[in-house]
């Protein structure tokens, strides 16, 4: 079993392990190793079954940036810890010096202050791996490097945003990507439609077999079609789905005495799929027809029956209607959920093995919830968000991505899942204001990007039943939060 170990300083930053810490080891392939963290003193033992060079992720505090995901660069065994900050550093620098240049290469700006900050990083980090020998006076000198590498990122990120975006609006007329809101189990507010159309020109029509079947041969259509009709009224772009969610909880309670009978399981569920892809024929031509199926959770399906599973469910929704498109929902794209040691496939694995065994698979939709446990994704910084769109671009299928984020951390009655926001993340108290700082960082960044064919929130009100709590643009009293005002501002300049 492979052991790599880094030491920590101040020790004191270990306290409340591992409450609010996320950490995990990764090859250079992009996948995630099975990893059991051990604290000694101020000493992160990092194991798994292989002693291939890797790099450590870890959440780690950033002061004015809360806990955000941070990776070393790739480092091989040794018999003495790495200083963790000083790797950190190094880790971040290498990155903006590799993504940089290739965005210099594809005939991107530099800006000014990106290389000014960049430089000061790379300066304070000279100087801190030299000074090794004094572990504390080297851990304050990587963070000063790795606080201005993180200003560096910004320059970067915000100047590749403009650029890409400026570069979009001349080659389409009109804006070419959608940008929606999934509904829930109702349409917007009436209250609040106008503001809802102002930010929106598609809508996720709720269409998930757990709640439209409910009880066995009981079909209850009534929200979908209300939805539908709202969105045809409005001449919103729809996407119906998830028709078939296998996640934790997913799939009707009806089914649970057939979980060990996978052939008459994967019939009842091609039967709904077909049901509800007929019914809806030409009025809807963009379906997810699976969602969660690579971290799984229902029933005792395992990864190859998944997968087998949404293979399936595509052949079935090609041959029902030959001319939509159909998508599949892939949550935590970054793959963290591997490191429990329940997954062989990544993520990209699992599309990959989708695209290339031919059932018609149109397009990716990432579901990224940050700053929730379980089921989350850890905080990053928008790099990392363009690195992650650009790994799934090879695919060469459009990319749609679902977020959430929440507002506050309190409670939330009309949440609807085990999921809870996570108070350690931020870097002040979660509340509007972070949010709508959060989403004004993220969705340009994402529409910016060519191969992301629509940004979708999930959902729209906190008062109707949801999966992520707290994460509406409208409060349970249907007030607007600071977010809303954000995609309205964003969706006025995009009209221009």
């Amino acid at each position: 079993m492979g052991l790599i170990r880094f030491d920590v300083y101040p020790a004191t930053l270990l306290d409340d392990w591992p409450e609010v810490h996320r950490a995990y080891l990764g090859g250079a392939d992009g996948r995630i190793y099975p990893t059991r963290i051990e604290i000694e003193g101020r000493t992160i033992g990092c194991r798994r079954n292989s002693s291939e060079s890797c790099h450590l992720q870890i959440a780690y505090l950033l002061p004015g940036r809360g806990r955000v995901m941070v990776s070393t660069t790739t480092l091989p065994e040794r018999e003495a810890p790495y200083l963790l900050s000083v790797e950190l550093a190094r880790g971040k620098i290498v990155q903006l010096r590799n993504q940089s240049a290739q965005w210099q290469l594809a005939g991107m700006q530099l800006p000014t202050e990106f290389g000014d900050r960049l430089k000061e990083a790379q300066r304070q980090f000279a100087k801190a791996a030299l000074s090794q020998n004094d572990a504390e006076t080297a851990t304050l000198l990587a963070d000063e490097a790795l606080n201005l590498a993180f200003m560096a990122s910004d320059h970067l990120i915000v100047s590749y945003r403009q650029q890409a975006w400026a570069g979009r609006q001349q080659r389409f007329s009109l804006a070419p990507s959608l940008v929606g809101c999934e509904l829930g189990p109702s349409e917007p507010p009436k209250t609040k439609q106008a503001e809802f159309l102002s930010c929106f020109n598609a809508a996720s029509v709720s269409a998930n077999w757990r709640d439209i079947e409910a009880i066995e041969g009981e079909y209850a259509w009534e929200f979908t079609d209300r939805q539908l009709e709202f969105c045809e009224a409005h001449r919103l772009t729809v996407r119906a789905g998830s028709l078939i969610d296998l996640g934790a909880a997913g799939l009707p309670d009806w089914l649970t005495p057939w979980e060990h009978d996978f052939f008459n399981l994967q019939s009842f569920i091609c039967d709904f799929v077909e049901t509800a892809i007929g019914r809806y024929a030409g009025r809807v031509r963009l379906w997810e027809v699976a969602a969660r199926f690579n971290t799984g959770g229902v029933l005792s399906l395992n990864e190859e029956a998944r997968l087998s599973l949404v293979a399936r469910i595509l052949d079935i929704a090609r041959q029902v209607d030959g001319e939509s498109q159909f998508l599949v929902r892939v949550d935590q794209p970054w793959g963290e959920y591997q490191a429990r040691g329940q997954h062989r496939l990544t993520p990209l694995q699992a599309v990959d093995a989708l695209v290339r065994s031919g059932v018609g698979l149109s397009g990716v939709n990432l579901e990224i919830a940050v700053g929730y446990l379980p089921g989350g994704t850890a905080l990053r910084d928008p790099l990392e968000f363009s690195r992650l769109i650009d790994q799934w671009s090879l695919m060469g299928i459009p990319l749609y991505v679902t977020l959430a984020c929440p507002s506050e951390t309190g409670i939330d009655p009309q949440h609807a899942s085990d999921i809870e926001p996570d108070p350690h993340v931020w870097p002040r108290p979660c509340d509007e204001r972070q949010q709508a700082a959060w989403l004004d960082q993220i969705v340009p960044l994402l529409l910016a990007k060519p191969s992301v064919a629509g940004v979708f929130w999930s959902n729209f009100s906190d008062a109707t039943p949801h999966r992520f709590p707290n994460a509406g643009l409208v409060t349970a009293q249907e007030t607007p939060k600071l977010a809303l005002a954000r995609l309205q501002a964003w969706a006025q300049s995009r009209r221009r």
